[in-house]
């Protein structure tokens, strides 16, 4: 690609948004690269990560012109993209390639952004280093230097650390390098943790070349913290009422969402970040089917009982609206069927490649409950969880019961091998302003707040470990490139 004018830096501005908000705040920038379309961005940004919300980013690429040394800066748009902290999680190798838009009929390239998890071990290191006899950067003054790490295998045993020069127009120029490891570091000061700084291009060049310096531990001190530890999805929803009618949970109005396709929305919009193929099989059940009026417990939505997958949680809206004008809603309402058919696919799969997670929309009246616990208690030994929201006035005795938070569920006198039931009741999560953007944020937040646990209690007692990180990954010439 050809190179910009000299005097010409690139940088990306990373934007967050509060839950429930639709204002987008600056939360951070990079530092400035000179000089190219392809930058590779060192400064990286820190953030808290929710499994259970939605956390929306939005990163601004710009041009930054600096016409002579003295005058004012001028800034030029790029392009910008637009992820959750979930998508990138959940992307192979926590890294997410997403293109750049923002700029009506142009191509404006390609951003990757990657994740790494900060807190994954009990300790929190603080140490200090200081440098000596660092190679001068900057033609005036000297060496602004600062530190970055990389872990060069997955159990860190080997620490790669960089140094670079900050320039005084933000940006920075590279040093040298040297690698080290955890255990070398916990010495502490001492003989061992004196390092030379070697930049390999020098040293490929000059014959006599031996270092650019060196860097010196001062201090190692540990602090013993609490971890934060950090699917395949299948939903199902019952169809009784009248969605012509203003009174039915199932009412299709032009002006908002139903109570059913607000929760699906909430919790499908945030578990869909973690599923690999976004395709979920959506399933109804209490309706009668055409043409012969058939009454089913376990229909597909997109109408093709061989095929009932959906193309992300968009598919299934469009199913589940899809259906509401085909099919006669009746009843009853028997949980079993569906969650013995998600078992089924959960009991194939225990090696630990993949978790089921099964939404239940309901309004509270169950017809099969010996039959439902028993099917819960037989899936609580499989890779999966159950998530049930129920929706409109009803009591929900039943399903506070099937979540076991306070009684071990159990059936014919077995119980539960873990819980995998989550409840909630969506009238506790309307918000009284009637923002349903925030109701859905809350409901979503409390609905899938115990997945994570019951994921690793699954994990955790078969023994199972995450697969190896995938090879390093080799930036391309082209895409422009940035951490997170």
């Amino acid at each position: 690609m050809q190179a910009l004018h000299p005097l010409t830096y690139t940088f990306c501005v990373l934007y967050t948004q509060a839950m429930g908000n639709k204002e987008w705040r600056e939360f951070g920038r990079t530092e400035v690269i000179d000089n190219t379309l392809n930058p590779d961005f060192v400064r990286k940004f820190i953030l808290d990560y929710f499994f259970e919300e939605r956390q929306n980013l939005r990163l601004d690429l710009a041009l930054q012109y600096k016409l002579t040394a003295f005058a004012p800066t001028l800034q030029d748009f790029l392009g910008q993209a637009h992820c959750t902290l979930g998508e990138i999680v959940g992307s192979l190798g926590s890294r997410l390639e997403k293109p750049l838009g923002g700029i009506p009929g142009k191509k404006c390239g390609t951003i990757i952004v990657k994740a790494e998890e900060l807190n994954n071990c009990r300790e929190s290191v603080m140490m200090q280093f200081c440098g000596n006899k660092l190679d001068k950067k900057d033609f005036f003054g000297k060496s602004d230097p600062f530190l970055v790490f990389y872990r060069s295998n997955e159990d860190g045993t080997t620490i790669k650390v960089e140094v670079y020069d900050w320039d005084r127009d933000g940006s920075h120029d590279f040093i040298g390098e040297f690698s080290t490891s955890y255990r070398e570091l916990s010495r502490g000061q001492s003989q061992f943790n004196v390092y030379e700084v070697v930049n390999p291009k020098k040293k490929g060049k000059k014959k006599k070349y031996l270092n650019s310096g060196t860097v010196t531990l001062l201090s190692f001190l540990v602090d013993i913290e609490k971890v934060d530890d950090f699917f395949e999805g299948a939903v199902r929803v019952p169809y009784t009422g009248n969605p012509a009618q203003p009174t039915s949970l199932h009412y299709m109005s032009p002006y908002q969402l139903n109570a059913y396709a607000m929760a699906l929305k909430a919790v499908g919009e945030i578990i869909q970040d973690y599923d690999s193929d976004k395709m979920f099989p959506a399933l109804g059940f209490g309706a009668k089917l055409p043409p012969d009026g058939r009454v089913s417990h376990e229909f597909a939505l997109n109408g093709n009982p061989q095929n009932p997958y959906c193309d992300g949680i968009d598919g299934v809206m469009e199913a589940y609206y899809q259906t509401l004008k085909s099919v006669q809603l009746y009843g009853p309402t028997n949980f079993a069927p569906v969650i013995n058919h998600v078992a089924r696919y959960a009991a194939s799969v225990k090696d630990g490649s993949q978790y089921f997670v099964l939404l239940i929309i309901t309004d509270g009246v169950i017809t099969d409950m010996a039959l439902t616990k028993e099917a819960i208690v037989n899936a609580s030994s499989l890779p999966m969880s159950i998530i049930i929201v129920g929706v409109g006035p009803a009591e929900f005795d039943a399903m506070v019961e099937l979540d076991g938070d306070e009684i071990r569920l159990s059936s014919r006198g077995r119980f539960a091998e873990r819980d995998i039931v989550q409840f909630v009741p969506f009238r506790d999560y309307i918000d009284r302003s009637g923002n349903h953007v925030l109701s859905m944020a809350r409901l979503a937040k409390d609905v899938l707040a115990e997945i994570p646990d019951q994921f690793l209690s699954y994990m955790r007692t078969r023994g199972i470990k995450p697969s190896p990180a995938p090879p390093p990954y080799t930036p391309p010439a082209q895409p422009i490139q940035t951490q997170i």
